[in-house]
């Protein structure tokens, strides 16, 4: 491998100004479109002063008034409840909310055999066709050409709209990012050394990048556009080729430098289980698809692919469906314990192998509640059907975090 220091410049935002006209504009990024009254006591703004920022981030193209009456409100943040304005004189009321056509961005994943892109607005909508180019060698220089080639036909996309030209671009890799910036392990890759794909594509795409945790990525998009709008704790629990968690408070993600090293993978969840290649009896790993395979295989006595298990599972055989439940009460042991000590308001799985969490939706809440307290709150879980395009519009979801600031 080829390898480049990094050379990370500052990336750019949409607009300059203070630490307050950031956090509004954030705000209504997320939980618009809203009044400005409920904008004002969620920040403890005066209304004075919300409306000075207001103003601004308007007449910069950033955000819009749209008539209250026409758009559905956006979400609000778990418990917060706005008090309601006794004076109803002057304007008519309208809403606050960002202006989802102004920018472009382009999201891409890079797994084990190629690459996913897409290009979003600045709702995190996707605003063109899924793109995808497969990964010959898997090389650094082999990624930043697929990565080139999908920004390049996003680009084009673009072009036959009257959409502005991509602002920047977000690429999400499974393993271990750092500043935004350095693939310092990437085992779906086979990377185990720093590579500065951040320059790679900067250079390759002539736009400004970013490089992000996949799963990190998946967290901050369901946060800002998707099931975890509001909540103050928030956890992504994702099971296929491997096993992946992520956590946000307040919509952030929980940082940790060892975090994106599959620790969750060796969490118990059957003191009976298979072992996994560490040695570790009955760990997380038995959820993910090679060991599903090789259990099934061990069921059925001959030696089959995952594949074959998922067909045989919705066929009805019944080693299959037994082992679809008992897969599912394990996650829901993971859950359990995900829920036991970070206290999640909700959970979203995700991931290739999420259907079988619909498969066996009762077992999973079976896992669940075996391990927690008869007394304490159920665990509310969504499931998210797998797709590499969502996980692409999650790359480009942390791009736009970012440049609001």
């Amino acid at each position: 491998m080829t390898f480049i220091s990094a050379e990370n410049g500052d990336f750019p935002h949409w607009f300059e100004g203070s630490e307050y006209m950031h956090r509004v504009a954030r705000a209504i990024a997320q939980y618009g479109p809203i009044a400005r009254t409920t904008l004002a006591q969620l920040l403890g703004l005066s209304q004075g002063a919300l409306s000075r920022i207001t103003s601004d981030l308007i007449y910069a193209g950033v955000i819009e008034e749209l008539p209250a009456d026409t758009v559905a409100r956006g979400p609000l943040p778990q418990g917060f409840t706005p008090k309601e304005s006794s004076d109803r004189r002057g304007r008519p009321q309208t809403a606050l909310a960002l202006c989802e056509n102004a920018r472009t961005f382009v999201g891409i994943k890079v797994h084990g055999t190629s690459a996913v892109a897409a290009a979003v607005n600045a709702h995190g909508k996707v605003v063109s066709s899924r793109h995808e180019r497969a990964l010959t060698d898997q090389s650094p220089a082999d990624v930043t050409a697929a990565i080139a080639a999908l920004v390049s036909e996003c680009q084009a996309d673009i072009a036959t709209t009257t959409l502005p030209a991509p602002t920047a671009v977000g690429i999400a890799v499974g393993g271990h990012v750092e500043r935004d910036a350095i693939v310092t392990f990437a085992p779906f890759l086979h990377w185990d050394d720093a590579v500065d794909l951040k320059s790679m594509a900067e250079r390759a795409t002539g736009l400004p990048c970013n490089i992000y945790n996949d799963i990190d990525s998946l967290l901050v998009d369901a946060s800002w556009f998707g099931p975890g709008v509001g909540l103050e704790t928030f956890a992504v629990v994702t099971i296929g080729v491997g096993v992946g968690y992520s956590l946000a408070i307040h919509g952030e993600p929980v940082t940790y430098p060892d975090k994106s090293y599959g620790l969750v993978g060796h969490v118990l969840v059957d003191p009976e289980g298979p072992e996994c290649v560490a040695g570790h009896r009955g760990c997380a790993e038995c959820l993910t698809d090679n060991s599903i395979a090789s259990q099934y295989s061990q069921i059925i006595g001959q030696a089959c692919g995952f594949d074959r298990f998922v067909a045989d599972a919705r066929a009805g055989v019944p080693q299959a469906v037994r082992l679809v439940n008992r897969t599912c009460f394990r996650l829901g042991t993971l859950i359990a314990t995900v829920a036991n000590l970070a206290m999640p308001s909700k959970v979203m799985i995700a991931g290739e192998s999420a259907f079988l969490a619909k498969m066996g939706a009762d077992c999973v809440r079976d896992g669940i509640r075996r391990y927690r307290h008869s007394q304490a709150a159920p665990v509310q879980f969504t499931v998210v059907d797998h797709d590499w395009q969502l996980w692409a519009k999650a790359a480009a979801a942390r791009v736009i975090a970012r440049y609001i600031g």
